[in-house]
């Protein structure tokens, strides 16, 4: 039985459920921006997200090696990804200069991100490979995912959508200001 604001045939009619949309997350799915090879400049965004202003790149701090830049798409608000400049797939091919800057940007967002959100715990790493999960696979990048008690709750596990709190550009510069210079 249906009741006078549930829909009849499932076309955006108004029924008794809030909905909450997330169009951009359709680029994602799409795979849109993503590197059509392994060689640097074939339209990989970690190869040309360098190039951007800190703000429309939502870069939060650059080393002389690596980067860290919000991720696009967050599985939580204050995501980043320590990315090395080089176009690099492996892990095993960084450099030790590079493989010590990448973990020295890792200690320091952890540290901002405790300072700018009172972060409690941590999910740190990294996908190899595109069958490990590797979104962009052709460019290496380590993921920092704040975690705070409770943040898995029913959005993510049975609606399967994230609600983040604030723009994506407010909470860089936060976590810009955040970046311990030590």
């Amino acid at each position: 039985m249906t009741g006078p604001t549930e829909p009849q045939d499932g076309v955006g009619i108004p029924d008794s459920f809030a909905r909450l949309w997330m169009p951009h997350r359709m680029a994602y799915i799409k795979g849109e921006n993503k590197p059509s090879g392994t060689e640097a400049g074939n339209g990989c965004p970690f190869d040309r997200i360098p190039t951007l202003s800190d703000e429309d790149g939502l870069i939060v701090a650059r080393g002389s090696l690596v980067y860290t830049v919000l991720n696009l798409y967050p599985y939580n608000g204050g995501h980043v990804m320590v990315v090395p400049y080089r176009h690099v797939a492996d892990y095993t091919e960084l450099t030790l200069d590079e493989t010590a800057e990448l973990a020295d940007h890792t200690k320091r967002a952890i540290r901002a991100l405790r300072t700018a959100s009172s972060a409690q715990g941590f999910n740190v790493g990294m996908n190899l490979g595109q069958v490990a999960g590797a979104g962009i696979a052709a460019h290496l990048h380590q993921h920092i995912v704040p975690r705070w008690g409770g943040d898995t709750n029913f959005m993510p596990v049975v609606g399967q959508t994230r609600v983040l709190p604030e723009l994506l550009r407010d909470t860089r510069k936060l976590l810009a200001e955040a970046w311990p210079t030590d």
